[in-house]
């Protein structure tokens, strides 16, 4: 495990599946994101402002945070250093325990309904299942513990969740498909046959991010992925349609708080 002044990246080294960030005495700050899996995590020193979609939350030391996949968020100091913890769990895996605890196979997986508590006791629960994940060289053991950790704390959300219009769907399947093109608003608009306006309006609402933004974080978590499998950033900045290294550099570390070398170091 490497770091830079106050953060920590490291994978559980029984469960691939899960990855473990560490902040202490940070003040770095984030541009709204989202991210392709759960992560929940809890706040040990300072207080937050924590933004998931049109919801805003005051935290403080001993509260638990919970993201869904794809939840645009963003959780910054509130005039003031922090210590945080947080667990990213990949969705795939996070899918299928959810179908085993429902006896249900008809869906990938269920948001969760509430974004943060305050219970003392899921405070208490999270640390422990952290510092097991840390340590713990026994895929069982650790993989029982995160199984019991979110049975006894989370529940899923069971309502079911309203799509945006099809086609906002094909505007966005397009941004991502064509992830390196920079797509302008007018052949976008007029891909799905709505006015600048509406079209900008209507996507902002239904997904949390301009078309633009969107684009964008998805080409930040592609980047980390070939930046975990090894690639250079330089090649990393071309193949997603960054301008240059600095452009790639700037929006990665806006999301992440981290430069694309300090984030690949803790994997390499």
């Amino acid at each position: 495990m490497k770091a830079d002044s106050t953060t920590y990246l490291e994978r559980c080294p029984s469960l691939p599946y899960v990855e473990m960030r560490t902040a202490v005495g940070s003040a770095a700050c984030y541009h709204a994101h989202s991210h392709d899996e759960f992560s929940f995590g809890v706040i040990e020193q300072g207080r937050a402002i924590y933004q998931n979609g049109k919801a805003h939350y005051a935290i403080q030391t001993g509260h638990t945070v919970t993201i869904n996949p794809g939840d645009i968020h963003a959780c910054n100091p509130d005039n003031q250093h922090w210590s945080y913890r947080m667990l990213f769990v990949d969705s795939h895996w996070f899918g299928a325990l959810q179908q085993e605890l429902l006896g249900r196979d008809d869906f990938d997986y269920q948001p969760f309904l509430h974004h943060h508590t305050t219970a003392v006791e899921t405070f208490q629960r999270f640390k422990d299942l952290f510092n097991t994940l840390q340590t713990e060289p026994n895929a069982l053991q650790a993989e029982s513990h995160l199984i019991e950790f979110v049975q006894h704390c989370f529940q899923p959300n069971l309502k079911s969740v309203s799509s945006p219009a099809p086609i906002l769907e094909k505007a966005k399947e397009k941004l991502l498909d064509e992830l390196a093109v920079n797509h302008s608003l007018v052949d976008l608009a007029q891909e799905v046959g709505l006015s600048r306006y509406h079209f900008l309006r209507s996507f902002k609402q239904a997904y949390g991010l301009s078309p633009h933004a969107l684009q964008l974080d998805e080409r930040i978590k592609k980047a980390k992925v070939l930046l975990k499998n090894g690639c250079s950033i330089v090649s990393t900045a071309s193949e997603l349609g960054f301008a240059d290294q600095s452009h790639l550099q700037r929006n990665f570390k806006r999301r992440l708080a981290l430069t694309p070398k300090q984030y690949q170091s803790f994997f390499s």
